[in-house]
């Protein structure tokens, strides 16, 4: 009966420490989950960059000269934040996620040493029940309640060195935890300040290549492109041509073929009659001089 208030010390110390062990598992794990997601869609975040870096790239290669300059500057600085988001991913992996991981076996290792402690109060409390029956049977044998007694005391030594080696771990355990804990999300932090600091350089960088963009001068290559210097050749030569046609249409010679050489049959008629009318009015002229003189 003496022992009754350790019995009970004892189970509510084993009952905090699994509580504290199984509250490290439960979160410790859902952490783990969750932090591995975040790292693998960072990962696919990069490889979405990368391809948007080749698209960037390729469509540069159609475009004029200012602007084509300016996007593949852009492209190649989006593709040196990729590899600094590659050495995020990395460095996520090693100093965060794994330690992380790590608290799977530590946990599984706490519960071991939880059941051994378990098992040593067991027994003494069994070695317990054992020597009160004995008395109640053989109260005046001195061996078997003797030995009883023995096997009481191995038992209590037992638990007792068990119970002190189970404080032990797990005030380990608590002060490893929240070191652990600390240094995860302080590299963390770090890796992300890292990666963020030298992306905002990179992107200051890939902001002035865009800036620079000269779009006016760009606007009179392409209108350049609209009237390549042949198609300018040309359309002198057609201009040329057009105004000596002009100048010639303009003299007062008729052109061989041209209209006023053009006669219909009744036109030529009417002038032969005309002509002979002329002839007639001539000879009546040259009889009236003879009749004069």
């Amino acid at each position: 009966m003496n022992r009754l208030p350790d019995v009970r010390t004892r189970d509510n110390q084993a009952q905090q420490i699994q509580d504290a062990v199984s509250n490290v598992e439960k979160h410790f794990g859902l952490l783990c989950q969750l932090l591995a997601a975040y790292i693998r869609k960072t990962a696919r975040l990069r490889d979405k960059a990368d391809s948007l870096v080749k698209e960037i790239s390729i469509y540069a290669d159609t475009e004029t000269p200012n602007l084509k300059r300016g996007l593949k500057s852009f492209a190649v600085e989006l593709a040196n934040i990729q590899d600094y988001r590659t050495a995020q991913v990395e460095r996520l992996e090693a100093k965060v996620l794994e330690p992380l991981k790590s608290y799977g076996t530590i946990v599984k290792l706490k519960r071991d040493d939880i059941k051994a402690a378990l098992l040593a109060w067991s027994r003494e409390s069994k070695q317990m029940a054992q020597l009160e029956k004995t008395r109640q049977r053989n109260p005046s044998d001195r061996h078997i309640i003797s030995q009883a007694e023995s096997e009481l005391q191995r038992a209590t030594m037992d638990a007792t060195r068990t119970s002190q080696q189970l404080e032990e771990t797990i005030d380990n355990f608590e002060r490893s935890k929240m070191k652990d804990i600390k240094k995860i999300f302080t590299e963390f932090i770090t890796i992300e300040m890292a990666f963020h600091a030298k992306a905002l350089e990179v992107y200051t960088n890939a902001y002035q290549h865009i800036k620079d963009i000269d779009e006016d001068e760009d606007l009179e290559v392409f209108r350049s492109s609209l009237h390549p210097p042949e198609y300018l050749s040309r359309l002198g030569i057609v201009r040329a041509n057009s105004k000596s046609s002009f100048d010639k249409s303009g003299s007062t010679k008729p052109m061989p073929g041209s209209f006023q050489n053009q006669q219909t049959p009744n036109n030529r008629r009417k002038n032969q009659l005309e002509d002979e009318v002329d002839d007639e009015e001539e000879d009546g002229d040259d009889d009236d001089d003879d009749d004069e003189h």
